[in-house]
């Protein structure tokens, strides 16, 4: 981990700051949408999440992230597994936890914007990769 860790206000800042992004929230939770489609959004860790992660559920606040494939999801598992983590419940599916508490801004930048190109609609993306890069960086 390098520099500041985040926090949800740090989450809310990102992802507000991509194109046609919404925040929602439902039972006290927030998520971030791009035109519908969600890309993060806060996941507390569930009665049968920590019944599996046992002494190896983290503490703190959980967000979810959409990955663009499942090769990209293991890598991030393989990459940092203090940070990043999975359960059952997202087998098979694009889908990354994230300690955030452990993540560094700029790796948290990074995974927002790849989370919000992978469901933004193609044309969005195709002109945020124009004029951005590929990937971001702490003020997106």
């Amino acid at each position: 981990m390098v520099g500041a860790v985040a926090d949800w206000e740090d989450v809310r800042r990102l992802a507000l700051a991509l194109p046609d992004t919404e925040e929602q929230r439902s039972r006290g939770q927030a998520s971030w949408r791009v035109h519908g489609k969600l890309f993060v959004l806060e996941r507390p860790l569930r009665k049968r999440d920590l019944e599996e992660l046992g002494a190896a559920a983290p503490d703190g606040p959980v967000l979810a992230a959409r990955t663009e494939h499942l090769t990209a999801k293991a890598a991030l598992l393989v990459d940092d597994p203090s940070v990043y983590f999975t359960t059952s419940h997202f087998d098979g599916y694009p889908m990354i936890l994230v300690v955030l508490t452990r993540i560094g801004l700029t790796d948290l930048a990074e995974l927002i914007v790849e989370a919000w190109l992978s469901k933004a609609p193609k044309r969005l993306a195709a002109e945020y990769i124009a004029t951005h890069g590929l990937g971001g960086d702490d003020g997106v």
